[in-house]
């Protein structure tokens, strides 16, 4: 009998829903919040019944019996570092989603509506693969200046996905494969998977590797200085200038790599040297990935919105295409990662791991 479930992924402003009977999705929907609703509430923890009640009030509307669900998902926020895997919702897990015991983001509530809701109608909940997933080998770690260590922040949940996806297809498990994947989003992230950890990646989020279209990625470090201590600018103005206004924005004001090769292609040389720089990082990344691997690759794949761009993907893949074969999987299919990760659980392909 097919495993229903309900999964929850909360946004800023927004909070999707996917209802799924085993990997087939049945429905998606995205609730909206307006920036005068969220703004009544002081912290991300304190929107939780707003949240919860919009969710309940979308499914009765709908005719859809909350009793029905098998599972409820949701989303995995800042944690601590912890490795990759579908966890269930322990009274530690949710006491530190809602702490934020590495920050505030809205995503902490997924798991926190997801474990009160699964509660109510007496049912497991789960989170999978959040965006702390840590797996980092030692020597990753080590970042050059005693007291600073690199640290492991980025697109799990979709990385994860798309390489069991690429394993799976191919007959293969994810844990006897060495890959390289790489998102393409808002932020960027190249990881290498070894034997089905991520053993290094570039931050997508902090300050490393390739520049994305709103992130500055890895920045000389003599310049940065002399920025933050140039008396121009506070804290928080340098911070967004690499999280945020970095990459595309910088240069060309726009975060849509869509509009950038637009502009390119109209002649503009400023866009084309950024669009080409763009593709130049991310090579050099992907290579320093298949030497973490000693060469040992046996794909590289690459996803993520910008991955819907063949000329990007084809110029990426001119670039590494000499170390492994290139599988390009478009967009992040989030809500079925989710549910693909709670159905290995229930249905006993792997054990949930607790926090």
């Amino acid at each position: 009998m097919a495993i229903k479930s309900l999964i929850i992924n909360p946004g800023s402003t927004s909070t999707k829903l996917g209802i799924f009977e085993d990997e087939t999705m049945l429905r998606d929907e995205t609730l909206r919040h307006s920036t005068e609703e969220i703004s009544q509430y002081d912290s991300i923890i304190a929107q939780k019944d707003f949240r919860k009640n919009i969710i309940l009030e979308f499914l009765k509307k709908e005719n859809i019996d909350v009793k029905s669900f098998d599972v409820i998902v949701g989303r995995g926020g800042m944690l601590k570092p912890i490795p990759g895997g579908t966890y269930a919702t322990t009274d530690a897990l949710i006491k530190d989603l809602e702490v934020g015991v590495s920050g505030q983001h809205a995503s902490n509530l997924g798991g926190i509506l997801a474990r009160d809701i699964a509660d109510e109608i007496g049912v497991p909940s789960y989170i999978v693969d959040p965006v702390v997933v840590d797996e980092l080998c030692d020597e990753a770690r080590v970042s050059g200046v005693d007291g600073i260590e690199r640290v492991s922040i980025f697109h799990a949940l979709n990385q994860k996905a798309v390489a069991r996806r690429f394993a799976k297809e191919n007959g293969k498990k994810y844990e006897d494969l060495n890959l390289i994947g790489v998102h393409l989003g808002g932020g960027v992230s190249v990881a290498a998977h070894k034997n089905g950890r991520v053993v290094d990646v570039f931050n997508a989020l902090d300050g490393d590797g390739a520049f994305s279209p709103e992130r500055a990625g890895g920045l000389p470090t003599g310049g940065l200085i002399r920025l933050c201590f140039s008396g121009k600018y506070t804290e928080k103005e340098v911070y967004k200038m690499a999280v945020g206004n970095g990459g595309f924005n910088s240069y060309l004001g726009t975060n849509d790599a869509r509009d950038v090769v637009k502009m390119a292609d109209e002649g503009n040389e400023k866009a084309k040297l950024v669009l080409d720089a763009f593709i130049f990082q991310l090579a050099k990344n992907i290579g320093a990935q298949a030497a973490v691997l000693k060469g040992k690759v046996d794909q590289i794949i690459i996803t993520g919105g910008i991955a819907y761009n063949k000329m990007i993907t084809d110029r990426i893949t001119e670039c590494v295409g000499f170390i492994a074969p290139v599988t390009v999987y478009p967009g992040e299919d989030e809500l079925l990662a989710l549910a693909q990760g709670a159905l290995r659980v229930m249905n006993g392909e792997e054990k949930a791991k607790e926090y």
